[in-house]
């Protein structure tokens, strides 16, 4: 090595051991601060935004700001930026002493004037605009209809009438009100902003974008708010900002003389902004509370890669180009939006011991820039031609979260705006490790992966339940490929990755690990590896009731895992998967839908019954599989290790240790548990029962969950086409297999029975020879005309 090199390296060594060595410069903020003190303790700072001013010129020092407790409302989103930031690190903390709040919103001390039945109502500072209240501390309802109901699964309460023509008439100027409802197929949610009321009684809005997967507003799933002829119950909130006057129903016991009054105003409270040239380094904040972020769904619109999501890129901390983020022991409440979103480039950011509960939208999102994506594709529908895709592996530049960290905190209530929403978030990122998590009661996933860019995460010891609660056709732990080659279409699949498997692996480089983690959904799949999810290894998984499902991909293997009164779904898998299924207990024959090629290796597995394995044994798999009881040690109780001599141990399964989710003893106390069912021992339908002729071809009715995923379908409501045959009238009329029919003559029809009911009743009371179906066909809706006869 040349001595100028080495002499360099000595010196930088020096430089760094001096640096550990050395005590931390110590700021000091607190309530009791004034204009003008030093940052001392003695005379510390007022706010936060003046003491990291000052950490930012304390140039190659360690530093770290303690914060006394108290809250701390922000007079604006405190940036620290990379290019102006000097101190070689930063810890920002709160005291062990008691709360160190960071309020995105703001105190309002309010004279409240009583009105007729109960209703109170105070001036505002004028320009006061606000979309959540919190009252001693507590967010309450804006005006709705229908009104908060608790137990109500969907939004709290939703109605069909919300926009209803007859209710409109009765708002003299709902501007400003927002729509709010399911997507059709209830893969997440859409809003939308009233803008106005047109002379005829016609609503104008604007919105419907916060879904990836452009369709309709579920017809009944939707509720208004933000109206102030819907203020009429307590706890109830209405602000009219062209007056600056707050109208409130107060719930009972609040004495709002005497009340803390606070509102949100700000969406991001803390933003870490550097670059992949010039990256932001060593922040921690630790210890601190979050709370007041304003509401964000208006600005969730930008589409993630052919995923069902779009995103807002932002949270009560955004943190963007940066290395060695640490976020530990903070707290997210009451959140309008994300509590926290790592976006574009990130290098080992670590989110531990963290308590997030009662937000609008997400805990933690991982989203890269879509430029360090090669030959991205936007919409489910989009296609590139082959000869057009860029077939370089991996990412275009290193602007993603990589290497990253989420062990070890407590997640739940979440997604109380945003149906589209997860405790994780994983998008065009690579290497991030989700574990020891608990994160419970979500409107969809519990972890959600949405692309196969660029892999290598490790989802591990977290424990996920009460999930995809307001949504369908989903998993507690969810994914999705669709990476630059994917397509819908099977054969189009099967030819080119049979040409070219190399294609497989161009996004999907490194194998993404799932194990040792409970699962539990009650409106879906345990763990659902969704359109194209390739490259996985599953195993040593505790799914406690929706069981498995592999839909189209490749390369996953799934082994050792235990499925509670379930079993494994194969939906629709390419002709060279390569997959794998081996040395697991299932208790349910498997529900194959649309299966020709199995894959690499289905065997060695543990049924219930003989009835179940010989279904599978007759498709070709499973030769050296086997069936019993499996002889769980403990079931009552969740523990679903075998005992000595069970026969599943013969087939190749495993005992593995069951314990799952958060370790952090403080938060453990606050985190519950799944629900664990009693055993059952049943069998499940195959999907091709109940087969019948119709017009020289093969129908049969819309089955459960599984047919409702593998066909794209908004509801569990139609009729598949199994055959079309050869010149009858189902292949004349244009029909093929997989076809659904979903209406005839605008009616719906849910089955087999109700189709053929629909046309005898055509062609005895009509002298029609054709009728006008809607069917269903790769997603996409088409008007046919089905020939009678």
């Amino acid at each position: 090595m040349p001595v100028k090199k080495a002499l360099s390296l000595i010196l930088l060594l020096l430089f760094s051991l001096q640096l550990l060595a050395a005590e931390p410069a110590m700021l000091y903020v607190s309530p009791s601060g004034k204009a003008g003190f030093s940052g001392s303790k003695a005379r510390p700072f007022a706010n936060l935004a003046d003491a990291v001013t000052k950490a930012g010129t304390l140039k190659n020092q360690q530093v770290v700001i303690e914060m006394a407790p108290g809250t701390y409302y922000l007079d604006q989103t405190l940036q620290i930026k990379s290019n102006n930031f000097q101190a070689a690190s930063l810890r920002i903390q709160g005291t062990q002493q008691g709360e160190t709040i960071i309020s995105a919103g703001r105190k309002l001390k309010l004279e409240w004037i009583a009105l007729a039945g109960g209703l109170f109502k105070a001036s505002v500072p004028k320009g006061t605009v606000f979309e959540q209240l919190y009252i001693n501390r507590d967010l309450q309802t804006l005006a709705r209809y229908p009104n908060f109901n608790a137990s109500e699964r969907f939004y709290n309460g939703t109605a069909a009438d919300a926009v209803a023509p007859e209710r409109v008439a009765k708002w003299k100027n709902p501007s400003g009100a927002y729509l709010h409802g399911l997507h059709a197929g209830e893969w997440g949610s859409f809003d939308f902003r009233i803008t106005g009321k047109k002379a005829d009684g016609e609503l104008t809005m604007e919105g419907g974008y916060q879904n990836n997967r452009p369709n309709n507003l579920h017809k009944e799933r939707r509720f208004v708010e933000n109206v102030f002829e819907e203020l009429d119950t307590a706890g109830e909130w209405y602000l009219d900002r062209t007056s600056s006057t707050l109208y409130y129903y107060p719930q009972a016991g609040i004495n709002l003389k005497n009340a803390l009054i606070e509102v949100s105003r700000f969406k991001n409270s803390i933003e870490l902004l550097g670059s992949v040239a010039n990256p932001l380094k060593n922040i921690s904040l630790s210890r601190l509370t979050f709370l007041h972020n304003e509401r964000s769904f208006m600005d969730t619109k930008e589409p993630l890669l052919r995923s069902d999501w779009t995103i807002y890129r932002g949270g009560a901390l955004l943190i963007e180009g940066t290395e060695n983020t640490r976020i530990t022991a903070c707290k997210f409440r009451g959140l309008g939006g994300n509590a926290i979103l790592f976006s574009n480039y990130n290098l080992k950011g670590v989110v531990e011991r963290c308590h997030v509960l009662n937000i609008g939208a997400s805990a933690v999102c991982f989203v890269g820039s879509s430029k360090a994506v090669r030959s991205p594709l936007f919409n489910y529908d989009e296609h590139m031609p082959l000869e057009n895709i860029d077939l370089k592996p991996g990412p275009l530049s290193k602007d993603y979260p990589q290497q990253c960290l989420v062990d070890n905190n407590l997640f739940h209530h979440l997604g109380e705006i945003e149906k589209q929403a997860t405790g994780v978030q994983i998008a065009m990122s690579s290497e991030i490790s989700v574990t020891h998590n608990s994160i419970y009661h979500t409107p969809r996933a519990g972890i959600n992966i949405g692309d196969g860019c660029w892999g290598g995460h490790l989802i591990a010891y977290n424990d996920v339940f009460e999930t995809v609660l307001e949504t369908g056709d989903h998993g507690a732990f969810n994914s999705w490929g669709r990476d630059r080659f994917w397509d819908p279409d099977r054969a189009y699949m099967d030819k080119i990755t049979a040409a070219q498997p190399e294609l497989i692996l161009l996004d999907a480089v490194k194998q993404n690990i799932i194990h040792d983690n409970r699962f539990r959904c009650d409106h879906g799949w345990d763990i659902d590896l969704d359109d194209g999810s390739s490259n996985y290894h599953i195993y040593n998984n505790v799914c406690l009731n929706g069981g498995l499902k592999l839909r189209e991909g490749f390369y996953r293997i799934v082994e050792n895992n235990v499925m509670v009164n379930n079993t494994f779904h194969p939906h629709v898998w390419f002709k060279a998967s390569g997959d794998v299924f081996r040395h697991n207990i299932v208790m349910k024959a498997y529900a194959p839908i649309q299966m020709k090629d199995w894959g690499k290796e289905i065997n060695s597995n543990f049924f219930p019954s003989q009835s179940a394995l010989q279904q599978s044994q007759a498709l070709g798999n499973d030769a050296q599989s086997s069936f019993g009881n499996p002889d769980f040690i403990d079931p009552a109780t969740g523990d679903y290790r075998v005992a000595a001599n069970s026969s599943a141990l013969k087939t190749g399964f495993k005992n593995f240790p069951q314990q799952f989710g958060v370790e952090y003893a403080p938060l453990k106390k606050l985190a519950a548990t799944p629900v664990i069912s009693k055993l059952q021992q049943t069998t499940v339908v195959n999907s091709a029962e109940g087969a019948v002729a119709f017009l020289g071809g093969k129908i049969k009715s819309v089955q459960g969950l599984g047919d409702r995923s593998a066909y794209g379908l908004p509801d569990e409501n139609g009729v598949i086409v199994l055959e079309s045959g050869t010149n009858t009238l189902l292949s004349r009329s244009g029909l093929s297999g997989k076809d659904v029919i979903r209406n005839v003559q605008g009616k719906l029809v849910r089955n087999v029975n109700e189709l053929n009911a629909v046309l005898k009743n055509i062609k005895d009371s009509t002298d029609k020879r054709t009728a006008e179906i809607t069917v269903m066909r790769n997603q996409q809706i088409l008007q046919i005309q089905l020939l009678l006869e």
